[in-house]
């Protein structure tokens, strides 16, 4: 049977695989992992914008009282919001109801551990067990032993705002034009708030959500509107938040997009120059761009590299005592202020970054030459995918495209971890160059199991 748990917790079509039924199962289990051998343990529960998120709140909700845990209510907010809060209200535990990028059909459910992480495989495995009925757990409680919808004194929101407008640590920011785009999603409760206390000029877009709007051709997976109304009005920058606002997309004064890869090497430069840096060292998946190494070679700081995802950017920080890493994606993870990537937070250090170079964003953005990269994908089964490189044949075309683009370039390929795919991706200075060669890759690999 397949794991319920992805890369970043339980996801599915709300009502059809991600069912109330397993929501509750999911908050039983959760709150009897998270919180043992304590007595009515507090869980915050937050999510974002979609108009799955009562109906899976309210069934995680009952999960959790029926096994004795207390719940706050936080609300719609973002997900770092909710790992933040974890450790602010003193709780055993957290759980965001969101499925960040995708489309409004689907939600998710994922939980923080009492230091506002993100759970680690064994701890999901526990809690997968107990979903399942491997593991049986007591929830015939009665009495005063259920568990209750409790009030905090500082209301989330206030709370979440105050910590992220303190990682400032005491900028100001008067008179900049910002556009924030939210996605229709989570920061749309918080963002404008947050920049407008700091002292920005902000004008909102995409900060309207109806429960089925969330990521529709806007936030950081479509931030072309943003580029537009930066371009039209003038403003100094924009940033784009997606869904559940853990990722940041940024574009300059000139209406042109900045990546994770960008946002994090204008970031570093900035802690390094303010002794910030621990170790002099970042860490990146291996979808990070050759420019991004380059630029951090010029800096004299040393390159962390990982396997794709936040969760495992987050391992290696860790263990490396990295205090800023990311992914091209905007997942940004500082963790002087956060234990998860948090789109407000880095935002903020972006402006920092500008404020204290009295330079535009452009400027900041053209010292680090991104090379321009091709991806494909070849279709190969799950029970193939990832044995392809056992092949000779593959090996082979493989190293000749290698010998090709050596000194010029990279060639990166790695099996999709959700969906039936080999990824293909090519990394060099010519465009026209470098995408036949993925493309024949793609087909040799695709070949090698007709």
């Amino acid at each position: 049977m397949a794991r319920m748990f992805g890369t970043d917790g339980v996801r599915g079509v709300a009502n059809l695989e991600l069912t109330p039924e397993l929501a509750m199962k999911l908050g039983r289990a959760g709150a009897y992992v998270l919180a043992k051998e304590q007595e009515h343990p507090t869980i915050v529960i937050a999510k974002d914008t979609r108009i799955s998120g009562d109906m899976l709140e309210d069934a995680l909700c009952a999960g959790i009282l029926s096994v004795g845990g207390n719940v706050i209510k936080a609300g719609v907010l973002p997900t770092p919001a909710c790992a933040y809060l974890v450790q602010h209200y003193g709780a055993a535990a957290g759980a965001v109801i969101s499925a960040s990028h995708n489309p409004f059909e689907y939600n998710g459910i994922k939980f923080f551990n009492s230091n506002g992480y993100k759970l680690a495989d064994s701890i999901e495995n526990e809690i997968e067990k107990i979903v399942k009925g491997e593991i049986q757990v007591n929830t015939q409680l009665t009495g005063d032993k259920v568990g209750k919808i409790i009030e905090p004194e500082e209301a989330p929101g206030d709370a979440y705002v105050k910590h992220v407008t303190e990682s400032a640590s005491g900028y100001r920011f008067d008179g900049v034009r910002v556009i924030l785009d939210c996605a229709n999603g989570a920061s749309a409760t918080v963002a404008e708030r947050i920049y407008r206390e700091l002292g920005c000029d902000v004008s909102v877009l995409h900060a309207e959500p109806d429960g089925i709007n969330i990521n529709d051709a806007c936030g950081s997976t479509h931030p072309e509107s943003l580029c537009e109304e930066v371009l039209r009005t003038g403003a100094d920058l924009g940033l784009a938040f997606d869904g559940d606002a853990d990722r940041l997309i940024a574009v300059d004064e000139k209406g042109r997009i900045l990546d994770g890869d960008k946002t994090i090497s204008i970031c570093m430069k900035l802690m390094k120059s303010e002794g910030r840096l621990d170790n002099d060292s970042v860490t990146v998946t291996v979808m990070s761009n050759i420019g991004f190494h380059k630029r951090a070679e010029e800096l004299g700081i040393k390159v962390e590299v990982t396997a794709v995802g936040d969760r495992y950017v987050l391992e290696n920080m860790l263990k490396t005592g990295c205090v800023i890493g990311g992914e091209q994606s905007g997942h940004i993870i500082m963790r002087e202020f956060g234990t998860t990537g948090d789109g407000e937070v880095a935002g903020i250090q972006l402006l920092k970054a500008v404020k204290t170079s009295g330079k535009k964003l452009s400027e900041l953005a053209d010292e680090i030459t991104i090379y321009p990269q091709v991806l494909v994908n070849a279709r190969v089964s799950n029970e193939n995918k990832n044995i392809f490189m056992e092949l000779p044949k593959v090996k082979e075309a493989i190293a000749a495209v290698e010998k090709q683009m050596e000194g010029d370039g990279r060639v990166l390929i790695r099996p999709s971890g959700t969906e039936p795919l080999v990824r293909v991706m090519l990394e060099g200075s010519d465009t026209e160059k470098i995408r036949p060669l993925a493309e024949k890759l793609r087909d040799v690999i695709e070949g090698a199991f007709a």
